[in-house]
């Protein structure tokens, strides 16, 4: 049995390590990871991009045993484990990592692109494409007052997708860098769209039967 209320405190202990101000230089290398399942094994794929022009120069996966069922709020626990194994075959790490989930914008200030990027002190940015929690006045998504997030529109006739600080990155920088990824006519930024992509492929692969890989436990 999995006692969430040991994570929960887990998570605000995290939360207190997050930093918001911007802690890189002039970005060069720009990541996005995303996850797909084959039953209860977790894909976890990472693409790096040149930043000033989306050419891909690396791809990662990894695929590790989900331990945590999918609980709102407590995604980090499923996915980050996958996502740390992924991370850690790469040879070029990203300067910023675009992470498929949210940053501070969490009942706990630590959703997955918060968790992952304390622990592997790396600059992250949450993107989510649905809003769990807070309200949006202007564009701004708060919770208690705090600026948490902003709603983004990035393709003409799109709903937002909701842009958070994970970890060494603000607000504004976020926003800033997911707009400058935008490639169209792709709803999401670059390398998170190919991340997403490159995760599907090989799990399509996986199911087929084309590649075989060990799953870590």
């Amino acid at each position: 049995m999995v006692d969430f209320s040991k994570l929960k405190e887990e998570q605000l202990k995290l939360a207190k390590k997050v930093t918001i101000s911007d802690s890189f230089g002039k970005p060069e290398l720009i990541g996005g990871v995303d996850c797909s399942f084959n039953q209860d094994d977790v894909i976890a794929a990472i693409v790096v991009c040149s930043y000033k022009t989306m050419e891909v120069k690396e791809k990662v996966f990894a695929v590790v045993k989900a331990k945590v069922p999918y609980v709102q709020g407590f995604l980090a626990y499923r996915e980050g484990p996958a996502i740390s194994e992924a991370y850690s075959k790469l040879e070029n790490k990203p300067d910023i990592l675009i992470v498929d989930g949210n940053g501070i914008l969490h009942p706990r200030r630590c959703g997955l692109a918060s968790h992952i990027g304390v622990l592997l002190e790396q600059a992250t940015i949450g993107i989510a494409k649905q809003l769990l929690i807070g309200e949006v006045k202007e564009k701004i998504v708060y919770i208690d007052k705090e600026a948490r997030a902003e709603a983004v529109v990035t393709r003409e006739h799109s709903k937002p997708v909701y842009v958070s600080p994970g970890h060494k990155t603000s607000l504004k920088t976020s926003v800033e860098i997911v707009k400058n990824c935008m490639r169209f006519p792709h709803k999401l930024p670059e390398p998170l769209h190919l991340a997403h992509r490159y995760a599907n492929e090989v799990r399509e692969k996986i199911a087929k039967g084309e590649i075989k890989v060990e799953v870590k436990e």
